[in-house]
Formats: C-alpha cells, structure tokens, sequence
C-alpha cells in the first residue's frame, strides 16, 4: 500500500510533464552558480541590515529594529523568489 505522500507525488508527476525531463550537465552547472551568486547576495544584504539591526537594538529604538527585522525577511524573500525565477528560466531551457 502506498503512502500518502507516494499518491501524491505520483499525481504531481502526471499533472507536470516536465517533471520527468533530466538536465544536462551545463544546466546543473548553470543552477549550481546560480545558487552560489543568491547565497553571496543574501548574505552581503543580511550582514548590511543584521548592521542596523544592532545599531538599532543598541540605541534602544525598538521600532526601527522592527522594521529592519521586517526588511531583513522581507529582502531575503525576494532574493529567494528572484533565485527562483532564475532557475526555472533554466530549466525550461
């Protein structure tokens, strides 16, 4: 008897076509850069910001250190979508 996730794997397979499709070893590569140059971004925007955050913390404005903790997940979410976006352009190519 199958899993519940197996079930539901095996519907995602047959509702997605492309699914099944390998890639090549350039487009590994090409996703594999593309991780490292995300990761290098993510990281330079949270060391900036994680900056303020203690600058922020250390002068006791605990609204503005709200509002760069927001920016923070805010800016790491869009980078996270903009990886994304990069990778499927990939993909499909």
């Amino acid at each position: 008897m199958k899993s519940a996730y197996e079930l539901a794997m095996e519907r995602l397979e047959q509702s997605d076509p492309s699914a099944k499709k390998s890639l090549s070893d350039e487009q590994k590569a090409k996703l594999a850069e593309i991780d490292q140059v995300f990761e290098g971004k993510i990281a330079e925007r949270e060391i900036f910001l994680k900056q303020k955050l203690e600058e922020a913390l250390s002068s006791q404005n605990m609204e503005e250190a709200e509002q760069v903790r927001t920016q923070i997940a805010s800016e790491r979410a869009r980078l996270e979508e903009e990886r994304e976006d990069e990778k499927n352009r990939v993909r499909e190519s």
